[in-house]
């Protein structure tokens, strides 16, 4: 007895019965001890090709099906050869009426054998996992599977379909079929010349295939119905070429690629091949021209890496250039594609050509949808809304929501993160910018192009103005679709156009629209306060003060001055930069002999002394601030000023003066916290509060003000604000001792930490937790961060910082930093 079975006698083959094969593997199933569905696991042979063959009604299963079942029931050697022996046998004594076992393989030579790998599929691990696992599920399956790959053109789709192909057929007992449906030509493969293809690679004589399309069709039928088959449709042109050919059987898999989504097709699984990231398209550039030429100039493989947008064939294109001309450095080959104007012509060896690739997809456009593609490239940044869609395009928002999802639906371009907004890649966006030129007039591109701008610029300063506490029921007129409707909509609109809004800025600057930019970066002001980036502003007020000067605005000049100042010491670590601008906001202020402007330029002058002289010298300043603002009787700027002066005094080590006026800036916010824009302002001021109230010990009411501050940051979508609050509630819990949790305050802060100081603060507290615990690489690990990150700002304290850092790291640090 083993595992409770009888031990089966032997046969001698020329006696078996009609099921002995099938009793054999019950038998050795049961002795180890397996149900067909954990055999089937183990094997990949499908539940139902198990069940069939113990019945008998699977007589003689192929040697490929019998050496897997083999090795999944760890039959010794003499045990395996009489396994194969049974079913061998089994299929020389089917009756004359059973229906015919499919040939195990396609018919070598035959119009559908698969093509030959000629290039190493690379950066696609993950797909060939995807359909892995789809061909597994196949196989169990009491019908046949539909797996649909699509694409941008040139992203790889026939590549990776010929390699499943290659390393999968062995898994279906008809092997693999491969016909490519050419449905990118000008006359694409009808289905029943395909059928006639498919029915030839299944071994029927051409003068056998019925001439009759519905003959045939069901000829092809009957020769399915009971196979189990990798079907692969490649370059399929739409769905009515395709429904025809998925007549599969039970346990088969269709393939289908196509640059079209194929939306109305019924498949079970869909595969959208993405572009190459840059490593992966590094990877695959070492695989054409060899790896070591590729790590003999690393950098300059991830610009052409780049200048190919991870686009597949274009790194094919590359690779063979740089292949065919050893001579060239990868250099000059980057230094070639780094010319929008010349990349698709450089791109290009033999017949392999990234323009003739796009011109295919681009030609079968509607007259809507490729002007929609054309329009597109004017568009500054890497995706686009329906409305901004529509405004460059010129079309209805309905009918231009209508010609990008065409462009979506041929994979010219992709879906964004959102319903409403769609991307592109770089090299389709060089190819639309040619056929922009070559099928437009410059008069309409210019008119298009300045239409936008104004929009953009135009939504722009009305969802900036939604967070102006000044103007709060101002409003700019909208000549277009308006996406603008509150302030959180607002909030939305700007962070996700960021990109074009912003460059819609740069362009009204080089055209000389100095009223524009300059309404704009007024209105910005106080929305940048809690969003953005040191550069970003610091572009933004800059040209706003450029555009002031030109139309002899010396206020507004002043004005934007100091927020160039505030971007500089605040966001961008350069108090030396912002003490010059600041000079220059005095002189302006000065000339316009307007208090206010005064007393803002104190604001910022009391933040940079703190940062440049001393803590001392920046509360005198603040002071001044604060009384100029009260008898100014401005409000906003008094209560901010009086928390400036607090967070300063802190810096001092006058915390209890500094819990004391910062209570007072609070209690004031929490009073007017109805105001629109206010609880933002209440919730800076909060954490300033709470980090004092540490300082001065009582860590407990500083954890609940930091839980309320955290509440309104992420109330209006304020990341940066949210990790301020991360930050200071890591240093309030290391006070109590709670290290662990400190840690984990610390590590989530880094992520978007926005002001100068505080990733370098964050970074030298992680290094000393990970010594408190022990954890000496880790901790070294922080502080070289630290240290890297001290490179970025230029402050006496940072400079102390970096020294003490290089210090604990043990090196050097040259007596001039």
């Amino acid at each position: 007895m083993v595992s409770g079975v009888s031990t089966l006698p032997r046969k001698e083959f020329g006696c078996v019965g009609a099921t002995a094969f099938g009793d054999f593997l019950r038998f050795y199933r049961l002795r180890a001890s397996l149900t067909q569905e954990e055999l089937a696991e183990r094997t990949g042979v499908s539940v139902r090709a198990i069940s069939d063959m113990e019945r008998g009604r699977a007589r003689g299963p192929q040697r490929r099906t019998v050496e897997l079942l083999a090795g999944g029931l760890t039959l010794t050697d003499d045990e395996a050869v009489e396994f194969a022996g049974l079913a061998q046998a089994g299929r020389r004594s089917a009756p004359p009426d059973d229906k015919p076992e499919p040939p195990e393989t396609p018919l070598a030579g035959t119009a559908c054998a698969l093509p030959p790998v000629l290039t190493e599929l690379t950066g696609r691990q993950q797909e060939q996992r995807t359909l892995d696992g789809f061909a597994l599920e196949a196989e169990s399956s009491a019908r046949s599977r539909t797996t649909v790959i699509h694409g941008p053109p040139g992203a790889g789709k026939t590549a990776l379909a010929v390699d499943a192909g290659h390393r999968l057929a062995g898994r279906f007992a008809g092997g693999c079929l491969f016909v490519d449906l050419h449905g990118m030509d000008d006359e694409p493969m009808s289905p029943h010349c395909a059928m006639q293809r498919l029915v030839r690679g299944l071994g029927v004589d051409e003068r056998k295939i019925p001439a009759d399309p519905d003959d045939r069709l069901a000829l092809y039928r009957s020769l399915l119905q009971h196979r189990s088959v990798l079907l692969v449709l490649d370059n399929a042109a739409n769905e009515a070429q395709v429904r025809p050919l998925l007549a599969t059987g039970p346990g088969s898999m269709v393939v289908v690629t196509s640059r079209n989504t194929l939306v109305g097709l019924d498949a079970r699984h869909r595969v959208t091949l993405e572009l190459l990231d840059v490593d992966g398209a590094v990877e695959l550039l070492g695989v054409i021209v060899g790896v070591r030429r590729v790590e003999a100039e690393p950098q300059a493989a991830r610009r052409v890496a780049a200048s190919c947008g991870g686009v597949p064939l274009a790194l094919l294109i590359a690779g063979n250039r740089l292949a065919s001309r050893t001579q060239w450095t990868i250099a000059h080959l980057a230094g070639q594609l780094a010319d929008e104007r010349r990349r698709l012509s450089v791109l290009t060896a033999g017949d392999l050509q990234v323009r003739a690739a796009f011109e295919i997809s681009y030609h079968q456009l509607h007259p809507a949808a490729a002007g929609m593609f054309r329009r597109l490239a004017l568009v500054p940044g890497d995706d686009t809304s329906v409305e901004l869609a529509a405004v460059v395009s010129g079309l209805p928002v309905d009918q231009a929501e209508l010609a990008l999802e065409e462009l979506a639906d041929a994979s010219l371009v992709g879906l964004g993160d959102t319903p409403d907004r769609y991307t592109r890649h770089d090299l389709l966006r060089v190819f639309a910018r040619e056929r922009l030129e070559l099928d437009e007039s410059a008069e309409d591109v210019r008119a298009a192009s300045a239409r936008m701008r104004d929009w953009l610029l135009s939504v722009a300063t009305k969802a900036a103005l939604c967070f102006d506490h000044d103007r709060l029921e101002a409003t700019t007129a909208v000549d277009g679709p308006d996406p603008v409707y509150d302030r959180d909509s607002a909030n939305r609109w700007l962070s996700r156009e960021l990109s074009s809004w912003h460059g819609a800025l740069r362009a009204a600057a080089e055209c000389g629209e100095h009223r524009k930019v300059l309404e704009l970066a007024q209105a910005l002001h106080w929305y940048s306060d809690l969003r953005g980036t040191g550069s970003l502003w610091r572009e933004v007020f800059t040209a706003g003060a450029a555009a002031a000067r030109e139309l002899g605005d010396v206020r507004a000049e002043a004005e934007q001055l100091n927020y160039v100042c505030w971007a500089l010491y605040s966001l961008c670590g350069k108090p030396r930069e912002a003490l010059a601008a600041h000079h220059l906001a005095v002189a302006a202020a000065t000339q316009v002999g307007d208090p206010l402007l005064e007393a803002w330029a104190l604001y910022y002058r009391s933040a940079i002394e703190r940062r440049l002289t001393s803590p001392q010298e920046g509360v005198q300043v603040a002071r001044r601030s604060v009384e100029l603002f009260e008898r100014a009787g401005y409000s906003i700027g008094h209560y901010l000023a009086l928390s400036l002066l607090g967070s300063i005094l802190h810096s001092a080590g006058e915390f209890d003066e500094a819990v004391a006026v910062h209570r007072r800036s609070v209690a004031h916010y929490r009073a007017t916290a109805a105001a629109p824009g206010n609880d933002e302002l209440l919730s800076m001021v909060l954490t300033r509060l709470a980090e004092s109230l540490t300082a001065c010990g009582d860590v407990a009411a500083a954890l609940d003000l930091l839980d309320e501050a955290e509440g309104l940051f992420g109330k209006h979508g304020v990341s940066a604000g949210v990790a301020r609050v991360r930050h200071l509630r890591g240093c309030a819990l290391i006070k109590a001792g709670r290290l662990t949790e400190a840690r984990d305050h610390l590590l989530a802060a880094l992520r978007d930490a926005r002001f100068s100081e505080t990733r370098v603060d964050t970074m030298v507290l992680l290094a000393e937790l990970s010594d408190e615990c022990g954890e000496t690489a880790q901790a070294r690990e922080h502080r070289v961060r630290a240290l890297a990150e001290c490179g970025r700002y230029d402050t006496p304290a940072i400079r102390r910082t970096a020294g003490r850092l290089a210090g604990e790291l043990g090196l050097v640090v040259p007596e001039s930093a």
